[in-house]
């Protein structure tokens, strides 16, 4: 007699239809890892496109192209001659190596060469001790000076590389308003923030300008604004290391070791950065080991330091 119902699995049936079972579930794992592998390689893909594209982005935005360097500055440097007047030089092309000027051997003028940083405290001391009798040397043809502004200091003002700023400003008036360079230079000086500080910001160093009475100003204030940086930004970065790290024209130096360096004839000034008569003395005997002839007019003044 039969109930009609299938007859019971046997044991060995039920142990294949396990196996089956068990092996169905491996294939669907396997599909799935295999979904999951090209998943997640596809994202790092994208993840890694898209990194790319952001550092490519800040480098754009915040590295610019080398670009030429200021008019008057054909040295890295300009030359401040008879009556405060500059000395008019072509700009310097992006890439290009800086013509050494060449010094005056008439025996009638002392050749003076700084190079600054404009947060440098020790180059303000020298800036304000001599800044007087040297606008007199100047006036009078007696002497020429050439500001060599490097970012040596760029570190030292709270992120913003105030030095870098500062130096691209003069390179900005040397472009556009060279005439002025002297007065800006001191005005600059005479606005020194402390080292460590954030310092002043671009537009307030166009204010600086304008209150020294820079001319084509707007051009200037342009110039000093542009971007971060200004301008001028990758000759101050070129300019610096060539100081740095390159033979200095005119002299025995192999490169410069600080600011300021102070050059008189070619020869180092290494006294008093608040002594006026030891710097006026300095520059005659400079220029009397030069010329064997004659020796420049400038006399030691009992400038103050101020």
């Amino acid at each position: 007699m039969t109930n009609g119902s299938d007859p019971r699995p046997t044991k060995n049936q039920r142990r294949e239809e396990a196996r089956e079972k068990a092996r169905l579930l491996r294939e669907e794992q396997k599909k799935r890892d295999r979904r999951n592998k090209v998943l997640l390689q596809g994202g790092i893909a994208i993840a890694i496109v898209a990194v790319v594209a952001i550092v490519a982005l800040i480098i754009v935005q915040s590295v610019k192209p080398a670009g030429p360097g200021p008019k008057n500055m054909a040295s890295d440097g300009i030359v401040i001659g008879e009556g405060l007047k500059a000395v008019t030089t072509p700009a310097l092309a992006a890439g290009a190596s800086p013509t050494p000027t060449v010094p005056d051997e008439s025996g009638k003028v002392a050749n003076i060469r700084v190079y600054l940083d404009y947060l440098c405290p020790y180059c303000n001391q020298f800036e304000t001790t001599n800044a007087e009798q040297m606008q007199k040397w100047l006036e009078s043809g007696a002497a020429t000076l050439e500001i060599h502004p490097i970012a040596l200091l760029k570190t030292k003002s709270a992120g913003t590389m105030y030095s870098s700023r500062a130096a691209n400003a003069a390179a900005c008036v040397a472009n556009y308003s060279p005439d002025d360079f002297f007065v800006f230079n001191s005005a600059l000086f005479a606005n020194q923030p402390e080292e460590g500080t954030a310092g002043l910001s671009n537009e307030e160093i166009a204010a600086v300008a304008k209150d020294a009475g820079v001319g084509s100003f707007s051009s200037v204030e342009k110039c000093i604004t542009d971007g971060k940086l200004g301008t001028f930004s990758s000759w101050v970065e070129a300019s610096t290391d060539r100081a740095l790290n390159e033979p200095i024209p005119n002299s025995d130096l192999k490169a410069v070791g600080g600011t300021p360096t102070v050059l008189v004839n070619g020869k180092q000034y290494s006294g008093s950065l608040t002594d006026p008569e030891e710097f006026a003395s300095f520059v005659i005997q400079a220029a009397g080991e030069t010329y064997s002839t004659s020796t420049p007019t400038p006399t030691p003044t009992a400038t103050p330091a101020g």
